[in-house]
């Protein structure tokens, strides 16, 4: 059985077709509820179609009078005065409508005397108004709340994706200014190791500018990413860099958002692998559960490490865009914890998938 889709159905049928379909469905079932007192169906059909003369105007003066210009402001209190004048008003003309139509034609072997201003009498025709106004209003007020919950939704979603997009973007140009500045210094001491340094980066700009731009990766894809990074750290810093890069459980089958593993490696040889220190180490930890990620970078540092050095380590561009990202794309999915020791720094990243 083929899946209805109520929204198209609601917002794509034509409006009159919508206001037809409620006019006959309205007048029809009072028709069919009135007829069956005296099995006159037809009688009761035409009477409630010369009520219609009256409930048509009432209703889309509300609808599109009343409505837009207060209750869609929010002046609640001005709405209920004047709708409830109205009813008054189209009570009134229903009296009239009873009066001078309808007995005459579908009741002239009774005799009925009234006066033109009967109070009791209007009172009681605002059960002819108000149930099909009432009715009308609220079934407007829904699709207007609809809408904007929509609305609202829509520029949420458009809000998320552009900071995303500019968080991603900010990506690029911070990891390029840290590797060309590796690269500058290599050429400064004329290394013979630049060329391949070229290479990697050649190989990294290759993945960051034709397939990172989905908005999920294979995890595979992003770790040949980290690999060729910590080739380029290893080219610069040599054999006095330690680097341990583990992974554990299968990483075929697993996706995530791009460039989200990368910053906090980077951010391990930036602010972790001091030229102070005759040995350095970073140690790279990435375990697969079933329905889980976990991270672990850690990295030594300098004993002569102060507190700006601390604060540069935790507040830097790399790792503030993640840690925003990491908000927006996994909200409630991840823990993130930076942990600070004597020696070292760990990042802990935890996805929730």
């Amino acid at each position: 059985m083929p899946k209805i889709n109520f929204e198209k159905l609601l917002f794509h049928t034509p409006r009159l077709l919508w206001h037809v379909l409620f006019w006959v469905i309205y007048i029809s079932f009072f028709a069919i509820v009135y007829g069956s007192f005296e099995e006159n169906y037809g009688k009761f059909f035409l009477i409630q179609l010369t009520d219609a003369l009256v409930q048509v105007p009432a209703v889309y003066i509300a609808l599109y009078v009343l409505m837009p210009k207060y209750l869609f402001k929010e002046k609640f209190g001005q709405f209920f005065v004047y709708l409830v004048l109205l009813i008054l008003l189209f009570s009134m003309l229903a009296w009239f409508e009873y009066l001078y139509i309808q007995h005459p034609i579908f009741w002239p072997q009774d005799s009925f005397q009234s006066p033109l201003i009967n109070v009791g009498k209007i009172l009681k025709y605002t059960t002819k108004i108000y149930p099909v106004v009432v009715l009308a209003v609220v079934a407007k007020w829904f699709k207007y709340w609809y809408i904007e919950q929509k609305r609202t939704q829509q520029l949420a979603e458009d809000k998320l994706e552009a900071e995303l997009k500019f968080l991603k973007a900010q990506v690029h140009p911070h990891f390029l200014f840290n590797t060309l500045n590796n690269l500058y210094a290599l050429t400064l001491k004329q290394s013979k190791e630049a060329p391949e340094m070229v290479l990697k980066l050649s190989e990294l700009l290759n993945y960051m500018l034709y397939e990172c731009n989905a908005d999920k990766v294979q995890l595979k894809k992003e770790l040949e990413l980290v690999q060729d990074y910590i080739a380029l750290e290893k080219v610069r810093y040599g054999d006095r860099l330690n680097v341990n890069f583990n992974v554990q459980g299968n990483t075929a089958s697993i996706e995530l958002s791009p460039l989200l593993i990368l910053p906090f490696v980077e951010n391990a040889f930036k602010h972790g692998v001091s030229e102070e220190l005759d040995e350095s180490w970073v140690s790279i930890e990435l375990e697969l559960k079933e329905k889980s990620l976990t991270l672990k970078v850690e990295n030594s540092k300098s004993n002569n490490g102060n507190h700006e050095d601390r604060f540069a380590y935790k507040q830097g561009i790399g790792l503030k865009n993640v840690k925003r990202r990491l908000e927006l794309l996994y909200p409630e999915k991840h823990d993130l914890n930076i942990l600070d020791s004597s020696d070292s720094y760990l990042v802990v990243l935890k996805l929730f998938f």
